[in-house]
């Protein structure tokens, strides 16, 4: 099973007054992160019910990628940006796909 990518949903709730901040920090990750070795999705969402909620869906061919994503430059950049427009810690859970 070691051949199975790996999928993630990573989930950032922004503070009511930061959600346009927090948007535009999430959004500059998506360029630099879909040129990146192993990238094969990586997509945000936000909710319509309730804009205060991000969601990254991603998929990366290995979880060794995966791991270099989240050490990458810009990854570490934008955390070190998060201070202060976050209501919570950030959700993020890796999966594999069953069927």
């Amino acid at each position: 099973m070691s051949n199975l990518t790996v999928r993630v949903v990573a989930r950032l709730i922004a503070l009511p007054e930061k959600v346009e901040e927090l948007k535009t920090i999430l959004s500059s990750l998506i360029e630099p992160t879909r040129a990146e070795e192993g990238c094969i999705e990586y997509e945000l969402f936000q909710n319509q019910a309730d804009p205060t909620d991000f969601t990254f869906v991603e998929e990366w061919a290995t979880g060794a990628l995966l791991d270099a994503h989240l050490a990458s430059t810009h990854i570490q950049a934008a955390i070190a940006q998060l201070e202060g427009l976050l209501a919570a810690a950030p959700d993020i859970r890796r999966y594999d796909k069953v069927l």
